[in-house]
């Protein structure tokens, strides 16, 4: 039997952790909140970021990371803009494949996660999955990057289940890019719904977006066909049409209330700027994108933002 092991209990390690127990793996979870995890053992659920929806009997939640090091494979499944400390704090080593399912560009470096763990047997996890339904058995489809191609076999076959079918791809910086920079439009879909301006908006701000997000990653060596896969347009349609997304909530209460209040990690917040840092050096144009970071950083409000990117002069679509 695969050991799986998984690092950090919020709402997607959980929910990982769930569909890789349902699949038959041993899974072992570690948070670093002792308080949490001794609720999950004792509760059998996340009440924090899952409440109301049990963990599969056997499945282990631990606070010793010694237990995660000795699986078969690693599932990293911190917030991208905390996975650098954990790494200098923990001392983390391991001999196992390093899977990174964190989508997000580090704040402060602009880096992808797989430049801040540098690793020689690491891939990437990402696309359209929404923990709540993982985590009850509902079908879901990622890919899974690898530059390995026999490695990302394996890792395609080991964590794959009946419920979560992986595509795999070697564009390492397509997978990643896609669902980094998919949060920062689905934080602009957000505000546009919460502020009443309609669905056509949306769906403008959508699609638009979308070539913000082809352009700037095709750039950076993205592959077109990622870009237009799961970890692409797929993880970008499910995140800006629904409010299980975070990063979609976040910007629905923002433009209905005029308030930041949140109490679960938002990726989109840091990544806005980290994205307009990679533009800037690539020499990529990404207008909504410069307006989702000017509203956030209270450069502009949001009628104003709005007005910015009405006004900009008329183009070619493309």
């Amino acid at each position: 039997m695969t050991h799986v092991g998984v690092i950090g209990a919020g709402a997607f390690g959980t929910a990982l952790a769930s569909v890789m127990r349902l699949g038959g793996a041993d899974v072992t979870l570690w948070g670093r909140d002792a308080a949490q995890v001794s609720a999950m053992q004792s509760d059998r659920q996340n009440v924090r970021y899952l409440p109301g929806v049990p963990l599969p009997d056997g499945l282990h939640v631990t606070t010793d990371l010694a237990a995660v090091s000795r699986a078969d494979v690693v599932l990293m499944v911190l917030p991208a803009q905390r996975l650098r400390g954990f790494l200098n704090d923990s001392g983390f080593s391991t001999k196992a494949p390093v899977v990174l399912c964190a989508k997000g560009i580090e704040g402060e470096t602009g880096l992808l996660q797989t430049q801040v763990l540098d690793g020689a047997q690491t891939a990437v996890l990402s696309g359209p999955g929404f923990a709540t339904e993982m985590t009850k058995g509902m079908p879901t489809a990622l890919s899974i990057a690898c530059a390995d191609a026999a490695l990302g076999s394996r890792l395609q076959e080991t964590l794959s289940t009946q419920s979560l079918r992986l595509y795999l791809t070697p564009d390492v910086t397509g997978v990643q890019l896609g669902g980094a920079l998919k949060n920062v439009y689905a934080i602009a879909c957000g505000i546009v719904v919460g502020a009443g301006l309609g669905e056509s908006a949306r769906a403008a701000l959508m699609t638009r977006g979308f070539a913000e997000l082809a352009r700037l990653a095709g750039t950076l060596g993205a592959q077109t066909e990622t870009l237009m896969g799961l970890s692409g347009f797929g993880d970008l349609a499910l995140s800006c049409t629904s409010l299980q997304s975070r990063n979609f909530a976040f910007g629905e209460q923002l433009g209905r209330a005029g308030t930041f209040g949140t109490g679960k990690t938002v990726e989109g917040v840091a990544t806005a700027e980290a994205v307009l840092s990679l533009a800037t050096t690539a020499g990529v144009e990404m207008p909504i994108a410069q307006a989702v970071a000017d509203v956030l950083n209270e450069r502009q409000q949001i009628t104003e933002a709005l007005a910015t990117l009405m006004s900009r002069p008329l183009k070619r679509e493309g």
